[in-house]
């Protein structure tokens, strides 16, 4: 295969480097020069034989190049015509002549002179390979050319009409739009065929290109005429609309938003941040998600209670007689409400009360702030709080979040659909705080009187008054509430029902609340009071009454059962039958001991189900002097033991005990119900009572019952549960109670007709417990002659 011949002659000529250009043998294209070098390399062609070598910077940004800046091989061109421009620069028109290549830079400093290798090019014979190629290269230039458009079809008849292989190459490799680094590889591509394969494989990836931009173009304009399409046809509704007087969705949307903004007398700050977002959403197009979340918020403000509040009923009368209808008992909270109202009474502005009812389950807690919001003509809104653990969930998401909405708060407000309502804030207690923030934290601001008239929800983003609502707060322990939170509450006690309170409760609540709900008729079911005591005291062991309702119940159903067989029948219950509908007792109830034995007291107890009565059995024995505890006793239990011991001992002459009688006994000191924990102070004088019965081989009394911490000098010191403990006493039957003298306030809370069967015997000192609780001799003897 025969392929170019190339003939090389070396020569001395000014350098042009141009930047962003290349310029191919047979080209002829305007330069503007402006460079100092470049000028004075045009100005020496111009005296000589007006040609100059033109070759491409490989950096277009760089103002002074260097030799290494430059590429070895360019064209010497020849300057045609030369015109002065304004402000020194030159517009030059050139041709260009054939390849050359740098060997050497002659001058560097007032023009670029460089000694170049000419590269004559001698005509190509062709053979089948170059024939091939060029009809493809042919083929595809004039492709490019219809696809790109930016070529005029002229060319291609001037193009086509070249036989010349290497010259083809050049022109067309002159007129596509490559990069400065690819037509520098057409250029050096001396091999005439290599140069023909290289520009076959640029014009592929060209046509490529321009395909792709050809489908990009087409699926844009298809796009801009389907919006341009649906713009006209908006516009033209929105005529059709104007004319008819009829307003379009968004139109009508907006303005229906300005009104109902208008008509709710909002804040000034808020109605400003609604309006705003109003103008946000009128200029957003109808489908964007962003949109949703604006109409979701502006719903969200327009649903709020801003201004809207109801009328208190301020008829204290009315409002105590509603308060004992579904409540009996429960003197403390009944009182705080009716001040309350008192006070609204008089004072027309005031702030919400803050209250915080706390006591054991079921005695009414939830149920009061209903019959609170019902005595108050109020709306009633309850949140539960138990197992909260996000801080999101009192003070909402940000709108940045998807699904965002407000916290439980202003839920709660929206349900309410006033400014006012009581709200209850159930089992503040059971709260709990992780990684997402403290919900007890957050609630700080809700329940201060002084911050909650500017409640701020992340949602809203605008303060909202909280300032006019009560809230109640429930919980069955103080020590699980956070002691800032509780320290803005205002604590109400609800202690559990007494024997007498829950045989009320059973008889005009209960019991006839049962009979409607399981369709029963009063001539169908009849209940004594005694068969009710005897499930208090048997069949349950609460604080409040949930289980004594659920007994009742069970015997409704078993009732209902026997009416369904019989229509006319007619059940009564009484203590002798109450076991064949409930089962045999499930509890044990604690009585008074029969006889008054030795090394035996009876002690006081408050549990969460009420007081109850506790035994303290002595047994001393043969041994070292160690002191035996048993009964699952608590730390502070097994110290009052410890304590009382100690008191007995510094008492040994007055109690007749012989004064080495702790080495040679061992003391087991043990509280029946041993499956069952038991702790706290108040059973010291009880236990000291106990060791010193044991000690002295005195009985203690069986009809009496104390309570109270003890010092290791003999003091006694007051306890609490005074109420709970003194009726668990009257239930076993116990004629004397004794307790510390610090506590005789806490008996204004004991009911009259319990204080009349029982004596209270006051004490500062052990041994006044002590004169009380042991039998007198005269009267021990007499026990023991008999």
């Amino acid at each position: 295969m025969l392929s170019n011949q190339i003939t090389e002659q070396v020569r001395d000529i000014p350098l042009l480097p141009l930047r962003g250009l290349l310029v191919f043998p047979y080209m002829v294209i305007h330069l503007d020069v402006g460079r100092e070098k470049s000028i004075n390399a045009i100005e020496e062609a111009m005296i000589t034989d007006k040609e100059l070598f033109l070759a491409t910077q490989k950096e277009a940004q760089t103002d002074d190049p260097g030799e290494q800046d430059i590429y070895e091989i360019g064209t010497i061109a020849e300057i045609k015509q030369v015109l002065k421009m304004p402000g020194g620069t030159m517009r030059v028109l050139v041709e260009g002549l054939r390849r050359a290549k740098i060997e050497t830079y002659l001058e560097n400093d007032f023009l670029f002179r460089v000694r170049v290798r000419e590269i004559w090019e001698d005509p190509v014979q062709k053979n089948s390979e170059i024939e091939a190629l060029t009809r493809t290269l042919i083929y595809q230039f004039e492709q490019y050319v219809r696809m790109s458009k930016k070529i005029p079809p002229e060319t291609v008849v001037s193009v086509v009409s070249i036989t010349e292989p290497g010259r083809l190459a050049d022109v067309i490799g002159s007129h596509l739009s490559l990069r400065i680094h690819e037509k520098q590889a057409i250029l050096e591509a001396i091999n005439v065929k290599r140069r023909l394969e290289l520009l076959c494989e640029l014009l592929g990836k060209e046509m490529e290109v321009l395909e792709l931009e050809r489908k990009i173009n087409i699926r844009v304009r298809k796009a801009m005429e389907k919006t341009q399409k649906e713009y006209y046809l908006r516009e033209q509704m929105k005529a059709i609309q104007k004319e008819l007087g009829d307003k379009d969705d968004r139109a009508g949307e907006v303005e229906e938003l300005r009104e109902k903004i208008a008509q709710i007398n909002l804040p000034q700050e808020v109605e400003e941040k609604a309006l705003k977002e109003v103008e946000r959403l009128e200029k957003m197009p109808p489908m964007v998600a962003e949109a949703v979340v604006v109409r979701n918020y502006l719903d969200w403000i327009l649903s709020l209670p801003w201004s809207h509040e109801t009328k208190d009923r301020l008829d204290l009368s009315v409002a105590e007689k509603i308060l004992n209808e579904d409540h009996y008992g429960l003197e403390k909270p009944k009182e705080r409400i009716l001040e309350y109202l008192a006070i609204r009474k008089l004072a027309k502005k005031m702030k919400g009360p803050i209250l915080c009812f706390v006591g054991p389950p079921g005695v009414g807690k939830t149920s009061l702030g209903k019959s609170v919001a019902r005595a108050l003509n109020r709306k009633f809104v309850r949140i539960s709080l138990g197992g909260i653990r996000d801080e999101a969930e009192i003070r909402g998401h940000r709108r940045t979040y998807v699904g965002s909405m407000p916290g439980r708060i202003l839920q709660g407000m929206k349900q309410a659909g006033s400014k006012n309502p009581v709200f209850l804030l159930d089992e503040i207690d059971k709260m709990t705080s992780d990684f997402r923030g403290d919900p007890s934290s957050a609630l700080l601001e809700v329940l201060d009187p002084e911050q909650n008239y500017m409640f701020s929800d992340h949602y809203v983003e605008v303060p909202f008054d909280l300032s006019k609502v009560m809230f109640i707060t429930t919980a069955n322990s103080a020590h699980n509430i956070p002691k800032p939170l509780l320290d803005r509450m205002e604590v109400i006690n609800l202690s559990g029902y007494t024997e007498e309170e829950k045989v009320h409760i059973a008889l005009d609540f209960l019991f006839p609340k049962q009979l409607k709900e399981h369709g029963l008729r009063p001539q169908n079911l009849s209940i004594s009071e005694g068969a009710v005591r005897r499930i208090i005291r048997e069949y349950t062991r609460e604080a409040g009454v949930r289980n004594l309702e659920r007994e009742i119940a069970t015997i409704c159903r078993k009732t209902a059962r026997e009416v369904v067989k019989d229509r006319n029948k007619s059940v009564k219950v009484g203590k002798n039958n109450l076991a064949t509908f409930l089962g045999p007792p499930r509890y044990r109830y604690g009585t008074a001991e029969k006889e008054s034995q030795v090394g035996l007291s009876t002690g006081l107890a408050w549990t969460e189900s009420g007081g109850d009565i506790l035994s303290v059995e002595v047994a001393l024995m043969q041994g070292k002097g160690r002191l035996i505890l048993t009964g699952q006793l608590g730390d502070v239990m097994k110290e009052s033991a410890q304590a009382g011991l100690s008191y007995i001992r510094s008492r040994q002459d007055y109690l007749s005990i012989e004064p080495d009688a702790h080495e040679k006994i061992d003391i087991h000191l043990h509280v029946p119900e041993g499956a069952i924990p038991k702790d706290g102070p108040s059973a010291g004088i009880t236990i000291a009572t106990a060791l010193a019965s044991a000690f002295a081989n005195r009985p203690v009394r069986n009809d009496v019952a104390m309570t109270g911490e003890i010092t290791l000098r003999g003091r006694v010191l007051p306890v609490g549960g005074i109420k709970e403990k003194v009726l668990a006493a009257h239930r076993a039957g116990i004629k004397t109670v004794i307790l510390p003298s610090e506590n005789q306030k806490d008996l204004e809370e004991v009911p009259q007709n319990v204080k009349r069967k029982i004596e209270f015997v006051l004490v500062d000192h052990m041994d006044q417990v002590l004169e009380h609780a042991f039998v007198k001799e005269n009267h021990a003897n007499q026990n023991s002659g008999s």
